[in-house]
């Protein structure tokens, strides 16, 4: 018997996803709720591990053994985490190895003044930003690249190839841009440093061919900034070769297209109006 569970967190207290002596971190605190409401240690797995200060509206993890009744985890559970569903999976099912693709939100808010509800949950932009210039660099990175320049050159990764699926930007009212990436897996800060370089694109910092020699190899230093962990959200996991994300209407940049409205079974909230 196994069990699968969604989960959504405000991810600025936590140093990240990861158990880890002597810090609070989301596996430790569901496991400990877990451990409360089944009478027994339960070790989880997820579909993918986050870092410190980024949030989740769908992530998923795994255990062994029966579900927990949603009601009484949550109850244990910190404000800023909770369980969204808590529900029997198939035998084995492990969040991580049966993961075919995760995928990622990053915020930002484009405007003079400082916001007040978006603290904390987007990254604040006062710069100029050519929108097209954003659009080509998302296009761009769709299909199987290397990305070595996206990832600390103090990594423990030894494959650097991975294959993106989508990847499109979106504008939201009140000035508002999200960016939505899905792909097979991610390397540590892909996201971050991806989305720092666009953003050096669209000051004119480094043009779109400029963007896309840094997907042939090149080193981290030959790329832009990692934008802070704030702004990235865990957006879902895909199981099966499903897709999490559909490119809306609105969009610009390129890529094939799922179901938004779902995340490997689990409902993804629209994020309209935001």
């Amino acid at each position: 018997m196994s069990a699968r569970l969604t989960i959504e967190y405000d991810g600025t207290n936590f140093s990240g996803w990861a158990a880890q002596p002597g810090r609070r971190t989301v596996q430790a605190e569901l496991e400990r709720a877990l451990l409360t409401v089944l009478r027994r240690p339960v070790a989880l797995t997820v579909a993918g591990r986050t870092d410190a200060g980024v949030h989740a509206w769908a992530q998923v993890a795994s255990h062994e053994g029966e579900a927990a009744p949603l009601g009484s985890l949550n109850a244990l559970l910190p404000a800023d985490l909770a369980v969204t569903a808590s529900a029997p999976a198939p035998e084995g099912f492990d969040a991580r190895r049966d993961c075919s693709s995760r995928a990622y939100c990053y915020r930002v808010l484009t405007r003079p003044a400082r916001p007040a509800l978006e603290h904390g949950r987007a990254l604040h932009w006062r710069h100029p930003l050519d929108l097209d210039a954003l659009g080509a660099c998302a296009g761009l990175l769709v299909g199987r690249h290397d990305f070595t320049a996206f990832t600390p050159s103090d990594t423990y990764h030894v494959r650097f190839e991975r294959e993106v699926h989508t990847a499109h930007w979106l504008s939201r009212d009140h000035g508002l841009l999200e960016f939505w990436i899905e792909a097979d897996t991610f390397m540590r800060h892909m996201n971050r440093v991806l989305v720092g370089t666009m953003l050096a694109v669209a000051r004119g910092r480094l043009t779109p061919a400029g963007f896309s020699r840094l997907l042939e190899g090149a080193p981290r230093s030959a790329a832009g900034p990692t934008a802070p962990a704030h702004g990235l959200y865990f957006a879902g996991a895909g199981y099966g070769g499903r897709r999490v994300l559909s490119r809306p209407d609105d969009s610009w940049g390129t890529g094939a297209y799922g179901d938004l409205s779902t995340v490997g079974g689990d409902t993804l909230p629209r994020r309209s109006g935001l």
